[in-house]
């Protein structure tokens, strides 16, 4: 089993400092194997804002795989946006836009689906989803494979599809060919969990699908801070969602969800706890 902290939406330029040492905190209590970050680390991209960023990333535990978001790529500047547009991400958090980490029990790859010409809608590319898929299927047969974005490829079915990254469905139907098994995202500040069964009809090759809260932003959207706990195993995935309790000053688990793996990919167990 392997345990992967999955954070988002950090909004550094918008965080609640009162937050930052609980969230450190918490995330070391969890003892990952790797931490997650999908994206936003920032507000607006602004140099003293990655400096935060960086400096509250030093503060948790190694290894990371971390991906940007749409505020991580410049608004005001323009020409940076145009010509530049993840230059500042790359300096101060990571030169890699296309990060992976494995062992010999889970593979997880990151991709950026930020785009410049786009305020806040992101996409995925062809060769994004062919490098991906060449991960997966070098990965061994019993590997879970994990993929990372901030823009999600999968919603619950009542949601609108426009919170989609472009070209969301293709990647998920060609992600299942390479057997992917789950799908890391942020962007919406609303935690959840669930199969990619809901939206997509992919007989025997459903996925689950993690979103995360903002982590430690003012920005909430009915929610308080939070981020996931996943406890992953080959046939099975645990999903911890941790929200911030501000009678504690202290982060705890508020739900916790369960899918195995069937005949007919990742189903949700019944009887999901709720804190």
């Amino acid at each position: 089993m392997r345990t992967i902290v999955h954070l988002s939406d950090l909004h550094f330029g918008r965080e609640d400092p009162t937050l930052l040492d609980p969230l450190a905190a918490a995330v070391e209590e969890a003892q990952p194997h790797v931490v997650v970050v999908s994206g936003d680390l920032t507000q607006r991209a602004r140099p003293a804002q990655f400096r935060r960023a960086r400096c509250f990333l030093e503060r948790l535990p190694l290894p990371q795989l971390v991906v940007p978001g749409n505020h991580d790529v410049p608004l005001y500047d323009v020409l940076g946006r145009l010509v530049r547009p993840l230059e500042r991400f790359r300096r101060h958090v990571s030169d890699d836009l296309e990060p992976a980490w494995r062992d010999d029990e889970v593979v997880i790859v990151g991709v950026s689906t930020a785009r410049a010409r786009t305020l806040t809608r992101g996409r995925i590319g062809l060769a994004q989803i062919a490098a991906i898929r060449g991960w997966f299927e070098a990965a061994g047969p019993e590997a879970v494979r994990v993929l990372v974005t901030h823009h999600p490829l999968d919603l619950p079915a009542a949601r609108s599809a426009r919170h989609l990254a472009g070209r969301a469905e293709l990647a998920v139907s060609e992600l299942a060919r390479s057997r992917v098994d789950l799908l890391l995202a942020g962007h919406l500040h609303t935690s959840h969990a669930g199969s990619t069964v809901e939206r997509h009809r992919l007989a025997g090759r459903a996925a689950v699908f993690v979103q995360a809260a903002t982590s430690c932003s003012t920005r909430l959207r009915g929610e308080a801070n939070g981020f996931n706990v996943l406890r992953v195993a080959a046939d099975d995935i645990a999903v911890e969602h941790h929200a911030f309790d501000s009678a504690t000053s202290s982060f705890a688990v508020r739900a916790r969800e369960r899918f195995r793996r069937g005949v007919e990919g990742w189903e949700r167990v019944a009887g999901a706890a709720r804190g």
